[in-house]
């Protein structure tokens, strides 16, 4: 049996870096190597990284929430190698696949009951622009509607709902007809819809940049305004689905029923790229409403054999494990324990999330020398702080986090949901030590923060 990758992996170790500096995107090396990221990861399991030196890392930012399941899951491991040794056909194309049709009866199952078909597709980002395109036709109409701050994806119709403008510069002029509101606020949607000529709203239950939550009622009277004023109620679940939030999907929380839920990330347990959008039968039938249209939207990759293995895999792991029913458990929890600490720092200024969608948010201080020291920060660069946090956390005690957004002082959780108690206690004294030194000035973190201040300030001048 040939063994060309693993002599591959094995002759070009420790090379990662090089390669990508010289053939790839050599800003995002130099990012890692401005705050002391490029680690040479060589093994990974559960919600667990290893670098060369053997080094365990606890990783919650899991791929973007991609790794829900943690990683290299043994279940779903099998999964692929039955796809393989029973040498399927596989994208006939002329052809309908078995695995497809069980998955989609899964994902159904899971679903409120007037989702009643499926459409399946390769990234969340495929699952927006194909939502887009069938509320359109069947409304026929060409309004989208999304929410400021949002995230939906960086293709060109994705991006053309993307509330961040550093993911939109420069790439325009973006789809037509599509127009921003603020989150969370019924009345500024009832005012875009009451001319009844928007296809769709669509909205993440809970916004991934900054882990914003709405208001109890306003998921439920969006849903009343769509059905009013005939537009589609999209949510994307991309990250939020899947037992993230403790429900397995986050409208649960809430109690609403959309027209279409978009997938991805989690879904295929971090293997194979895969996305879905579940839908009513009327936006199915209405979109593929003869035979000579049965192929007016599609994509090559979709529905093949191992992402529909793999996704069959990851609901079985889900379901067999309770993650669900953990990820709600742990989740409080750390919730709990990170509000502990926003009592005690004065830099901590909220903490918010719901299941394993975590954020903590950072502000002005009261006290003087933290005042002074907090303002040197956002004079270089908005939002600095908080990379005061994450690199600390990285550096000292093996956590990998993310910033929230560009210009947000807020740092963000997507964990496993497979997360142990030992993990959460992990986590908690982490975060303890980490925020009680942001509050010592002088100190080392305040140093740290210098030297961030200063490679903002020189990629300003640059």
């Amino acid at each position: 049996m040939s063994t060309y990758i693993a002599d591959l992996l094995a002759g070009q170790r420790g090379k990662n870096f090089e390669l990508h500096e010289r053939h790839l995107n050599t800003q995002m090396v130099r990012v890692l190597k401005a705050i002391g990221y490029d680690r040479i990861y060589t093994r990974a399991r559960g919600p667990y990284l290893y670098d060369e030196r053997g080094t365990e890392y606890l990783d919650l930012l899991s791929g973007f929430g991609v790794f829900a399941i943690g990683r290299n899951h043994p279940e779903v491991t099998q999964a692929l190698r039955d796809v393989l040794d029973a040498e399927l056909p596989d994208m006939v194309q002329m052809d309908v696949s078995l695995l497809s049709g069980l998955l989609a009866e899964e994902i159904l199952q899971r679903c409120p009951d007037r989702l009643t078909k499926m459409f399946f597709c390769n990234s969340g980002a495929e699952a927006v622009e194909a939502a887009i395109k069938f509320a359109r036709y069947t409304t026929r109409r060409e309004k989208i509607v999304y929410c400021e701050h949002g995230f939906h994806g960086l293709t060109l119709g994705a991006l053309s709902l993307n509330g961040e403008q550093l993911f939109r510069e420069g790439f325009g002029p973006l789809l037509p007809g599509c127009s921003a509101i603020p989150f969370n606020d019924p009345s500024a949607l009832d005012q875009a819809l009451r001319g009844r000529d928007v296809a769709a709203f669509i909205v993440e239950p809970i916004q991934g940049k900054g882990v914003n939550l709405p208001d109890h009622d306003y998921l439920p009277e969006a849903a009343r305004l769509c059905s009013k004023y005939g537009t589609l109620f999209v949510v994307d679940e991309i990250q939020t689905g899947l037992g993230r939030t403790g429900r397995f999907w986050a409208i649960e929380h809430w109690g609403v029923e959309p027209d279409m839920i978009l997938m991805a990330k989690a879904l295929s347990g971090g293997f194979v790229p895969v996305g879905a959008v579940a839908m009513t039968g009327r936006i199915m039938n209405a979109v593929f409403n003869r035979m000579d249209r049965a192929v007016v939207h599609g994509s090559t990759f979709s529905k093949n054999n191992m992402a529909m293995a793999a996704g069959l895999a990851t609901l079985r792991v889900i379901q067999q494990e309770n993650l669900v029913e953990n990820a709600a458990r742990v989740g409080e929890e750390l919730l709990a324990g990170m509000r502990s600490l926003a009592d005690k720092y004065e830099l901590l200024q909220q903490v918010r999330g719901k299941g394993m969608m975590l954020a903590l948010e950072f502000g002005p201080p009261r006290s003087l020398s933290l005042k002074a020291a907090w303002a040197m920060l956002e004079a270089a660069n908005k939002g600095l702080f908080s990379q005061m946090v994450t690199i600390p956390l990285f550096k000292n005690h093996h956590i990998l986090s993310q910033v929230a957004g560009h210009g947000m002082n807020v740092v963000k959780f997507l964990p496993p949901l497979v997360l142990t108690a030992k993990d959460r206690d992990w986590i908690l004294g982490a975060l303890d030590a980490v925020i009680a030194d942001c509050h010592k000035v002088p100190g080392a973190i305040w140093d740290l923060g210098k030297t961030l201040a200063g490679h903002a300030l020189k990629s300003k001048a640059g």
